[in-house]
């Protein structure tokens, strides 16, 4: 049997992961990402010239609250009732 070297997740799973370690009862949530953005010259991949280009980094992730449900939010008293 092969070993298991990578798993993906849906933008719902994570969000429903955050939303239990962070202990959130209420709410609707979605995904959110903290991005940087960096300019360089860059050697196009057929060759040429260096030409500028943007670097784009993934700083963080997060959640953030919204109003209304999407494909992508979860219902925090849904997927983590307050216990009683």
């Amino acid at each position: 049997m092969a070993e298991v070297t990578q798993y993906l997740f849906s933008h719902r799973e994570i969000v429903e992961t955050l939303i239990k370690k962070q202990d959130l009862h209420e709410g609707i949530w979605t995904i959110s990402f903290q991005l940087g953005m960096g300019l360089t010259n860059v050697a196009p991949p057929i060759g040429g010239e260096p030409v500028p280009g943007v670097i784009v980094s993934v700083l963080g992730v997060g959640l953030q609250k919204v109003d209304k449900e999407t494909p992508t939010t979860v219902d925090a008293a849904k997927v983590n009732p307050p216990k009683k």
